[in-house]
């Protein structure tokens, strides 16, 4: 669906210009959102101000790769998205899972569970 993928190239647009507003626009108003250290985030400008902070961080200057795995209607106007983002240069691999849901003919990711996967079975860390 690309009007869900357009959001993650909104995230991204966000990202590589340290715009944490940008970043945090796909997100509904009242979205929850957790965090790869497991920190839950309740809003939007929970989520903003969370990302502003990043953006002046080690995460200045980088830039965030989303990879789709799965983009599978629920319902109608829900969506379950697993995403891989890679952070370039020099940042971690994430795996996050999304509820995206339509209301009034917008596109917003209502739900959002951020991790660290771990490396794959058998190989070296």
């Amino acid at each position: 669906m690309d009007e869900v993928q357009a959001l993650w190239d909104t995230m991204a647009e966000g990202w590589a210009k340290g715009d944490a507003e940008r970043f945090a626009a796909v997100f509904a108003a009242d979205v929850d959102f957790v965090t790869v250290r497991g920190e839950e985030l309740h809003g939007r400008a929970e989520v903003e101000a969370g990302h502003a902070r990043l953006f002046s961080s080690v995460f200045q200057d980088t830039e965030l790769v989303p990879e789709f795995h799965l983009v599978r209607p629920l319902a109608d106007g829900v969506v379950l998205v697993h995403v891989t983002t890679a952070i370039t240069p020099g940042g971690p691999l994430t795996h996050a899972q999304a509820v995206v849901t339509r209301h009034d003919g917008d596109w917003s990711i209502t739900a959002f569970h951020n991790m660290v996967p771990t490396a794959p079975k058998g190989s070296t860390p």
